[in-house]
């Protein structure tokens, strides 16, 4: 029993590291797009982490099964499939509307963990996910009413808060499928092909859009631009995909997104301190509001246990 409460704690400092790392590419990125068009700044740094995965591929090249690869394809499309609708979303919408619809994929998660796993979320985990919602809302409001970003949605859902809840759908079913598989195969052989999947479909996306006209190609390779694809290729792609398959599968899938969640507080902190964007009282409640709701559902899992 004490090495699964260890090993469930690793598991929640391992995930709650990599979403720190995931914070700080959104004020890291912002400036880096100035220099260069989205999708292939998408391409590029997954390539980087592709290419220093080779010398992986040749150690494990013999263990490349067809299961194994249809599992990887499945997770690398999934991640890519949300990586891919979030940025077209943001096109279509606003920054507000796009956070508080990714951020509900940690509502969708117990569902699709109950539907494709067949395991019903502990109580813990289902309170903090009501809590870190909630959280959630109110640190995408932008210190209006708490209903306002409703209040939108009602006077305008368009085509870009579609591709969004879009988006929080294939982060979920990533997230359960990562459990899935991670219990099956080899972590490193689900790294690999999670990370040439999304660098292959990236530079078919970044050409697709240069030939239609929606997003020219444009690079200039400032310091800005190398900083960011370093900082997002080696941490927040190569190290953060290592630990997450790891490690998450320690844990379960709806804790997983409950940590997760901390990703706006993180990359508000980072926003703060790195592009001087301000935080709303709004904000700060729903920051708290997240912190509590992985609290609670840690203390009540415990409790829960103890009296079982």
């Amino acid at each position: 029993m004490n090495k699964i409460v260890k090993g469930n704690y690793f598991g929640e400092a391992a995930m709650l590291l990599v979403t720190l790392l995931w914070g700080g590419t959104f004020a890291i990125i912002k400036e880096a797009l100035d220099d260069v068009s989205s999708m292939l700044f998408i391409a590029l740094r997954f390539s980087m982490a592709a290419i220093l995965l080779l010398p992986l591929i040749y150690k494990y090249r013999k263990q490349f099964t067809r299961e194994v690869v249809r599992a990887g394809l499945v997770i690398g499309l999934l991640l890519f499939a949300g990586f891919a609708t979030q940025t077209i979303g943001l096109k279509f919408t606003s920054a507000t509307k796009s956070g508080f619809l990714t951020g509900s994929a940690v509502v969708m998660v117990p569902f699709l963990q109950t539907m494709i796993e067949r395991k019903r979320p502990t109580t813990g985990s289902i309170v903090g996910v009501v809590v870190v919602f909630i959280g959630i809302l109110l640190l995408s409001s932008g210190g209006e009413s708490v209903f306002a970003i409703f209040s939108e949605f009602g006077r305008n859902f368009n085509f870009g808060d579609f591709m969004t809840l879009l988006c929080a759908v294939f982060f979920a079913l990533y997230i359960i499928y990562l459990d899935v598989f991670t219990k099956r195969y080899e972590f490193w052989l689900l790294v690999i092909l999670q990370i040439y999947t999304m660098a292959v479909m990236a530079h078919i996306f970044s050409l697709g859009a240069d030939w239609s006209g929606l997003e020219p190609t444009r690079i200039d390779f400032t310091f800005v631009l190398i900083f960011g694809l370093l900082y997002t290729s080696l941490f927040t792609t190569l190290f953060t995909t290592t630990v997450q398959t790891k490690y998450q599968k320690l844990i379960s899938p709806t804790k997983a997104s409950i940590i997760f969640s901390f990703e706006p507080v993180f990359a508000a902190i980072f926003a703060f301190f790195l592009l001087n964007e301000k935080i709303t009282n709004l904000g700060y409640i729903g920051a708290a509001l997240i912190f509590t709701g992985l609290i609670i559902s840690e203390i009540l899992d415990n409790f829960l246990k103890k009296n079982e």
